[in-house]
């Protein structure tokens, strides 16, 4: 009996070195830190919501985000642990479940604010595109890595067909933001695959004019796209309340912020822990952790990026690319919404953003880019 339990603690012991020295340390200390950040902020960005303007527990909130973050935690710490064979045989059946939740969304979505993009599971709401995503850049990877299309090009014309199926069913939501984030993360993945550059301007141009011909012939229902570009263009044309709202928190906050709790922006604006999170954070602790916050996500990037270089295998590599690329245009989208620099999506932050899908989404991401790098590429490069 003894004998056994020591065995057993012997292999655990194995298992937990085994993995402690494959995984990369740096990249998993970045999403760590990201992750506990989110934390952080999320007490101060959600008291004042749960307290004043819902009548709801004072820490209502932040307990649900804390729930959110440790499981997104578990789960990241779950997919860079298993084997990588089994993340690359769960590609296709992921993408299919996903991609069915979100098709049957305009049919059974609950509807805020005029648009549908959750569904209710009773115990929480749900965004089938954040999960969705992740799938989507695994399994583009293995289309135009796999030797059964000869042609890349009309291995590239398949990954478009998959893209605009999606990106139709975002529109019917409508979700520009998403649209926009998978098209151009898409975009960067073929760049990555060897694809001539006028090709994929050309392919841009048409993603432009079909986005473009949708809204002229469905101007009641593209109105409010057409609204918040005319209000980024031209404030004095329509209400930019809350960009307005979110570049004044960013002034006023400074290089050292007002304080923590000093804010108002989380008062006047609904969304300012999710899609404003970046402004509540400089107006209250300063540019200066926006920016190191900012550099974090650079940081991650860069270290991809060599390995990335590195990899002679095209699958992962191109996996790998995909999902730094959908990290990094999310985060800056995020950041040019809140700056004024972009107009207004309803893009959160990843890790740091509250909401149990988003954080879920990111846990996943994070997770695979620490599987391939610790284990997939590892084993590639040998």
């Amino acid at each position: 009996m003894q004998k056994n339990i020591f065995e057993k603690l012997i292999t655990k012991n194995f298992i937990l070195k085994k993995y402690w020295r494959n995984i990369d340390k740096q990249i998993l200390f970045g999403f760590t830190l990201l992750f506990i950040l989110g934390v952080f902020f999320s007490f101060s960005s959600t008291s004042i919501l749960a307290d004043e303007r819902l009548d709801r527990e004072y820490y209502s909130f932040f307990q649900k985000h804390l729930l959110y973050t440790i499981a997104s935690f578990c789960l990241m710490i779950f997919i860079s642990s298993i084997n990588n064979d089994f993340i690359n045989n769960t590609i296709l059946p992921g993408f299919l479940i996903s991609f069915i939740l979100l098709a049957i969304v305009p049919l059974v979505g609950i509807e805020v604010k005029g648009a549908k993009r959750w569904l209710n599971l009773y115990f929480f709401n749900f965004q089938p595109i954040e999960f969705i995503k992740p799938f989507f850049i695994l399994i583009i990877a293995k289309i135009i890595s796999s030797n059964k299309f000869k042609n890349l090009n009309f291995s590239h014309l398949v990954s478009f067909l998959i893209l605009s199926l999606i990106v139709f069913f975002l529109i019917i939501q409508p979700d520009l933001g998403q649209s926009v984030l998978l098209t151009v993360t898409w975009l960067s993945l073929i760049f990555v695959s060897g694809m001539n550059i006028y090709f994929i301007f050309g392919l841009g141009l048409i993603v432009v004019l079909g986005f473009f011909s949708l809204i002229y012939f469905s101007p009641d229902k593209f109105d409010y796209i057409l609204s918040r570009i005319s209000t980024f263009i031209d404030p004095s044309k329509g209400d930019g309340f809350q960009s307005q709202k979110a570049i004044d928190a960013i002034r006023l906050g400074g290089l050292k912020g007002q304080g923590m709790g000093e804010g108002v922006l989380k008062e006047s604006v609904p969304e300012a822990h999710t899609d404003y999170i970046i402004a509540v954070i400089s107006e209250e602790f300063g540019s200066i952790i926006s920016i190191l916050i900012i550099c974090i996500f650079l940081y991650i990037a860069l270290r991809l990026t060599k390995i990335i270089i590195s990899s002679n295998d095209n699958f992962y590599k191109l996996s790998l690319s995909g999902l730094v690329s959908l990290l990094i245009f999310q985060t800056f989208i995020h950041i040019g919404v809140n700056a004024n620099l972009l107009p207004t999506t309803g893009m959160t932050l990843p890790f740091l953003s509250y909401g149990g899908s988003s954080l879920i989404s990111s846990g996943i991401v994070a997770g695979i880019i620490l599987n391939y790098t610790s284990l997939g590429v590892k084993k590639l490069n040998e």
